[in-house]
């Protein structure tokens, strides 16, 4: 029943977004709601993402940046990752520590189909298939989600 309409369902539709450059963040947030993710937040700072982490709020992905105002994003992703939410690291170079923590690392600049397409392909992985594209710019892991 997957296959509904010829419309495949996402999988990842609520998206937190971890990012502490304002126009990046305000790019991403407009351009993934264009493309009809829903942005459960758009914050900056690790110390505001965690409680969200730890609250009962639904998050299908994070897409956070290492480099942040208060501190590190790999601690976002650790969070995350505890509770079993995919993360994807956005960021100008992918910390080796993401290969256990993350479900992939987008290297910064990127073209926003390039980043949805990276979101597509963590979903395909995540449901045991096959990316249809893996982006420019975009490593995925074969994270033990």
């Amino acid at each position: 029943s997957a296959m509904l309409f010829g419309k495949k369902k996402r999988q990842i539709v609520r998206l937190l977004v971890v990012e502490d450059e304002p126009l990046v963040a305000f790019d991403t947030e407009y351009f993934l709601a264009e493309a009809n993710f829903t942005i459960v937040a758009t914050i900056d700072r690790v110390a505001d993402a965690l409680p969200i982490l730890a609250s009962e709020t639904v998050i299908d992905l994070v897409l956070v940046d290492v480099n942040l105002a208060d501190g590190s994003g790999i601690d976002v992703a650790r969070a995350a990752h505890a509770r079993g939410v995919p993360v994807m690291f956005v960021t100008g170079s992918c910390p080796v520590e993401a290969t256990t923590l993350a479900a992939g690392c987008m290297a910064k600049p990127y073209a926003p189909r390039d980043l949805i397409a990276a979101i597509e392909a963590i979903e395909a992985m995540r449901a045991g298939s096959k990316p249809k594209r893996v982006p420019y710019g975009f490593t995925l892991f074969e994270a033990k989600a």
